[in-house]
């Protein structure tokens, strides 16, 4: 079935910049809206961006809108997300998932990755 593996997590300092990326295998990548949630062990897991099948819409969660760009490349089967000025309170645990809808609430989609560790700091 479908498997997703995020990458490009790390270390990076208040005002930095990291790309997130989440690789597709095991089905048709280009049937499947893809999305990026992240988690803190204090909060509940929350929606960041979402790109549409064929990219065309792109939803942000207001926190990170105008730092934050989700895109995907088909030929890849891979998503990207590129986060700019990054803050203290962006890190957690970022997750990709993907879904047959363009959704924002994670009990809508269907597969999920292991996640990737990014930390601001400060």
């Amino acid at each position: 079935q479908v498997q997703l593996v995020e990458s490009g997590g790390g270390l990076v300092q208040a005002g930095g910049s990291l790309r997130l990326s989440c690789t597709f295998s095991g089905g048709a990548f280009s049937s499947y809206a893809m999305a990026w949630f992240r988690q803190t062990p204090r909060k509940e897991r929350e929606f960041v961006a979402v790109i549409s099948l064929r990219g065309s819409t792109l939803i942000y969660a207001e926190s990170v809108k105008g730092r934050f760009t989700v895109s995907k490349d088909n030929a890849k089967n891979t998503v990207y997300l590129q986060m700019n000025s990054l803050k203290p309170e962006d890190t957690a645990v970022y997750y990709c998932t993907a879904g047959l809808e363009v959704r924002v609430r994670q009990d809508e989609y269907k597969y999920w990755g292991q996640g990737t560790q990014v930390t601001v700091s400060s």
